[in-house]
């Protein structure tokens, strides 16, 4: 059954879009992560532009955040102060990549940037994620215990200035690199159309050191309310958002979740770790295979402004 998607400009067959919104839902809740890394490249592998995909998958990860976040609120497993400074960065984050995202696409140069992108990104995060996962596994198996670090340990991050106490997460830590983290995380979802949650995540447990009660809640609110932000900014700036696309997507990624949260629980974690790396690092090899094949066209047309 063909659905014509009025700001993609293309049909498509609506039961193929729902197979793919309910297995990255799938995915999103037997790893814990929002999907945006998986969706967006699925989107344009199927003919969707890199511009649409990128704006209509924000508002599909801010829908599906919306749940979550409330769930960890009502368990008090948000810290507030935390969420508002990495807000601060990452709404002056969102805003800089939609800037970057306009101006790449006013010279035509949007769709190899966002490919780019996938591929260091997915290829780095996936090929590590693989090789800590595989590393766990030989450990389990070996049975050699892993000690966990010190929650007392210190790094330079923590020598910084502009401390301040955030008592819900019990941290005395500088707002510096807690900005500099949302900064980087809004711009990367607003550029590449992913929630950033496999990146935020580990950063703020090994970097920040915040503790895992609060980390998973935590990086959900800075999801939603970048993806929301952005999803704004795109659909006012460059029109790309489409809603269509997007209601879609969530009927399915919500579906999915439900089932993939009920294998995720029965999985070991390091058989999760090397799962998810090696999905992440599929999607990235996918991506340079695209660069370097030969298009059918050696040439598109663009519509330009009017002199």
């Amino acid at each position: 059954m063909q659905i014509f998607l009025p700001i993609a400009d293309i049909p498509v067959n609506i039961f193929l879009i729902l197979a793919m919104g309910a297995a990255v839902g799938f995915v999103s809740g037997m790893f814990g992560i929002g999907g945006g890394f998986l969706m967006t490249p699925l989107l344009i592998f199927i003919g969707i532009t890199p511009a649409v995909a990128v704006a209509s998958v924000a508002s599909h990860i801010a829908a599906s955040s919306f749940s979550g976040a409330i769930s960890y609120w009502r368990r008090r497993a948000i810290d507030p102060l935390l969420a508002a400074v990495l807000l601060t960065g990452g709404i002056i984050g969102t805003a800089l990549g939609v800037w970057t995202f306009t101006e790449l696409r006013a010279l035509g140069q949007l769709d190899l940037m966002i490919a780019l992108s996938y591929v260091a990104l997915l290829t780095t995060v996936g090929g590590l994620m693989f090789w800590e996962g595989l590393r766990a596994m030989l450990r389990v198996r070996r049975g050699v215990a892993v000690s966990p670090r010190r929650s007392g340990s210190h790094g330079w991050i923590h020598g910084l200035p502009l401390k301040v106490r955030f008592k819900r997460s019990k941290i005395y830590l500088s707002v510096i690199p807690v900005v500099a983290v949302g900064v980087l995380i809004g711009f990367v979802g607003a550029v590449m159309g992913i929630g950033g949650g496999f990146i935020l995540i580990p950063i703020m447990i090994y970097l920040l050191r915040v503790p895992t009660s609060t980390v998973i809640g935590t990086s959900m609110v800075l999801t939603l309310v970048t993806m929301l932000f952005a999803t704004m900014l795109h659909a006012v700036t460059n029109h790309l958002v489409d809603a269509v696309l997007a209601l879609i997507l969530m009927v399915g990624g919500v579906t999915g979740a439900q089932f993939g949260a009920r294998a995720g629980q029965k999985i070991r974690g390091e058989h999760l770790r090397l799962l998810l790396g090696l999905l992440i690092l599929a999607v990235g090899i996918r991506f340079a295979v695209e660069l370097a094949i030969r298009p059918d066209d050696l040439f598109t047309i663009r519509e330009g402004d009017a002199g």
